[in-house]
């Protein structure tokens, strides 16, 4: 259940902007008639069935493929040594298309069938033999940085690296930033809090599982199609891991199924290819749930160790953040998780000291990677809870010692971005009024219940990397869009299209948008870090504009005047200012095709470089990202029920006010800040992958709880606009930032119910009854108390 309230700024208007205009694709999804990759066929096409590795780490000595060869309709298999030596990742390039020499994680792909039914190729792909030297096994991060613990990759040293990572031994890449004087600004502290928080691994359980579609032609042009948040990334990791050049492969988009980072690197592309080229027939390649669990990514485990302090009047002085992060077996995003997480573990607060270290290790499991968030949930966890402790401390009301912290307009985040547009002042007035905050102490509960409220507030960014778009003109007026931006579900090519017909005046109905295809859209980096809205939309807008500089000088032409004497006009016309004489779009549009000029094509590409880091303010050492920005800003209210027997928690209601700069399209707005919140609670309360040793023991929707209808609270969403100067209409990003506060909001609101902190996720109802019970374990000296 969802309620939801706009507190716009005054004087936006728009005619396609701002309205709640149904997603384009929302009839081919209710006749169910959307193409999602397992609906796609090619003839003669075969299917792939994935051997796993039964170890954590251990080198192969041999294969014997005779039987699977053999086996009825197989037409291939492959192995390690079927593939190039190639190396692929985001970061640093240290993954193969399939294990070669060794096996890192227990499920690595080792092996795969193609042939001619699914069936077949699962049952051939359990008559591979291979020969496996076991290895000791690295199980956890401090395990990885042992002295004499077993080195994953022996040649980490040799792998290119997109940025100063420190990589050695098992240490996949270090990240440290700093401002200020930390070590000194303890002594101007009247109150220090400090402690540990852990995190558990979060499985992203997108509907649709990860599956591509590869068919080589007669010239040996590969076309690939896939579930993918990037039609460009998965070019470029095929390419890299099979030597390809990257004019060989086209990659391609079907509709996805959702992703929230799973899909952003490469899963099965890359081995689906190399059937594909090895059996020169269409190859399908589908993983099940289960693999789907043991084979991608996951979200990070975390374990934060911080320190926070403020004056006698609530001012913060001084924060420290360490963190150590679980890698997995492969980089893939996670350098930049790290390197994010620490950017925004001062959260939004003016804080004159700062300090915030981490470090990356390999383990031998699967890799962790890109999550929605992007480690901003797990260091807010943290955080928050901290800035509660302080005004408990000081006797102060937890959205007052926000209020007199948070950044303003034109201040500076931690180590360098500015802060041009900020609406957290009213989203933190929003769900203050909304949640009835000043009445919290008056919340009644059933018999065996308590209740309580918290508060948590965040942001996150949205201009990052690079980008591009291509309006056109057709013949008749009406307008074809070209991105490369894929919309996972979230409704990105509606966003879009409303950028672009509000820059032209013309109704969303003449606009058509493009499917994601590397041979004709232009660079989208990927639908990820809530960039979408912000960053192509700003390349729609430019390109909007090039196609309408255009369509005026022609109708200046047309009409014998200067072009300054024009203005565009609602529906798609051009008129002289002050006079009753216009031109439609398909005039303008049928001269330039016919008769002089050529066909209206507007293009704009921009890289986001707003540099993250102001060297005369803060020191950075292996910054991933070196230009990132533009923030968005959120604050979530909590009602938290705990029944007094189990200790099993329960989210009543909550408010989520998001600074969202202008909502584009408030409607989908709003399903974010919905989608956003479950997912955190989720996080929050119920959610863990689990390993006993080497193996995950629940991937399975039987043995791995995610909220569901049931668990949903009634989520009152507000959307709070505060423009951003260089966004699209003032837009800024909404993917994210609903989910960033919400588990830390559950744990102070937990706090309030339980009479102590809870400094481990998910917070079951063991670990929330110990705390009710005073049963909790002892935690490490000085951990959740003031020093």
């Amino acid at each position: 259940m969802s309620i939801a309230v706009t507190i716009p700024p005054e004087k936006l208007t728009g005619t396609a902007v701002g309205k709640s205009t149904p997603k384009l694709e929302n009839r081919e999804k209710v006749l169910g008639r959307a193409e999602y990759i397992d609906d796609l066929y090619r003839p003669g096409m075969l299917h792939a069935a994935i051997l796993g590795s039964p170890h954590a780490h251990a080198r192969i000595l041999s294969y014997d493929v005779s039987q699977a060869l053999a086996a009825p309709g197989v037409v291939a298999v492959i192995t390690g040594d079927d593939v190039p030596d190639g190396r692929m990742g985001a970061f640093i390039k240290d993954e193969h298309a399939l294990a070669k020499g060794k096996v890192l994680y227990q499920g690595e792909p080792v092996a795969a069938v193609a042939a001619e039914t699914l069936e077949q190729a699962r049952a051939a792909v359990n008559l591979i033999e291979v020969e496996y030297e076991e290895l000791p096994a690295v199980l956890s991060p401090e395990e990885g940085l042992a002295p004499d613990a077993p080195i994953l990759h022996e040649n980490l040293d040799a792998y290119f690296k997109v940025f100063d990572a420190g990589s050695k031994g098992n240490l996949c890449s270090r990240t440290e930033l700093s401002e200020g004087d930390v070590d000194s600004a303890w002594a101007e502290c009247a109150v220090v809090v400090e402690g540990e928080y852990t995190t558990e691994p979060q499985a992203h359980v997108a509907i649709e599982p990860c599956g591509a579609l590869a068919e080589v032609d007669a010239q040996g042009r590969v076309t690939l199609w896939s579930a993918n948040q990037s039609v460009f990334r998965v070019q470029a990791n095929v390419c890299e891991s099979l030597n390809l050049p990257m004019s060989r492969l086209r990659s391609l988009t079907p509709r996805v199924g959702a992703g929230f980072g799973n899909k952003m690197e490469a899963h099965v592309q890359p081995l689906t290819v190399a059937l594909a080229m090895k059996t020169g027939r269409p190859v399908k390649c589908i993983l099940t749930r289960e693999e789907d669990f043991e084979i991608v990514r996951a979200r990070h485990p975390f374990k934060v160790r911080m320190k926070t302090g403020a004056d006698a009047q609530g001012r913060l002085i001084a924060r420290d953040c360490e963190v150590l992060l679980d890698c997995g077996a492969f980089a893939d995003d996670s350098p930049g998780v790290l390197g994010y997480a620490l950017l925004m573990s001062g959260g939004p607060y003016r804080i004159p000291n700062q300090r915030a270290r981490g470090k990356l290790v390999y383990t031998n499991k699967l890799r962790f990677g890109a999550f929605r968030g992007f480690g901003n949930p797990q260091v807010g966890f943290a955080g928050e809870q901290q800035i509660d402790q302080i005004a408990r401390k000081l006797g102060i009301d937890p959205i007052e010692m926000r209020r007199r912290n948070m950044l303003r307009e034109g201040d500076g985040w931690f180590a360098g971005p500015k802060v041009a547009s900020n609406g957290l002042a009213r989203c933190l007035d929003a769900v203050e009024a909304a949640s009835g905050w000043a009445r919290r102490d008056a919340i009644s509960a059933a018999p065996g219940k308590r209740r309580g409220k918290g508060i948590a507030i965040s942001a996150h960014i949205s201009g990052l990397l690079g980008t591009g778009a291509i309006v056109r003109m057709l013949e008749d007026g009406t307008i074809a869009l070209n991105t490369g931006a894929t919309d996972i579900g979230q409704g990105s090519d509606t966003v879009l299209a409303q950028i672009c017909a509000e820059a032209l005046q013309v109704p969303v109905e003449m606009v058509s948008v493009a499917s994601p295809d590397t041979d004709g859209s232009p660079y989208n980096w990927g639908t990820t870090a809530s960039r979408v809205t912000y960053t192509t939309g700003r390349a729609v807008a430019g390109a909007a504009r090039d196609v309408l500089r255009q369509a005026m000088d022609h109708a200046a032409e047309m009409l014998d005047v200067p072009v300054d004497q024009l203005e565009l006009r609602e529906g798609g016309r051009i008129a002289v200012k002050g006079a009753n004489v216009d031109l439609p779009f398909a005039a303008i549009s049928a001269r330039a095709h016919w008769a002089k000029g050529g066909p209206i094509v507007g293009s704009h590409s921009l890289v986001f470089d707003e540099p993250t880091h102001d060297p005369k303010r803060a020191i950075a050492l292996g910054l991933p990202f070196p230009r990132i920005g533009v923030f968005s800003f959120g604050a979530v209210v909590v009602d938290v029920e705990v029944d007094e027997v189990t200790g099993q928690p329960r989210v009543a209601e909550a408010w989520s006010a998001i600074d969202v700069g202008r909502a584009i399209n408030p409607r989908l707005v709003d399903v974010q800040i919905e989608g956003g919140f479950v997912q955190g609670m989720g996080f929050a309360l119920y959610e863990a992958m689990v390993w006993d040793g080497a193996r995950l023991v629940n991937p399975s929707l039987m043995d791995y709880k995610i909220p569901t209808s049931a668990d949903t609270p009634p989520i009152h969403s507000i959307i709070v606009e505060d423009p951003e100067p260089n966004g699209p209409f003032g837009a800024k990003g909404a993917g994210e930032i609903g989910l960033n506060p919400v588990p830390a909001a559950i744990a102070n609101a937990l706090t309030q119910v339980v009479g102590g902190p809870l400094h481990a996720l998910p917070m079951t109802p063991e670990r929330v009854l110990d705390q009710m019970t005073g049963q909790a374990d002892e935690q490490p000296q000085g951990q959740g108390d003031e020093a």
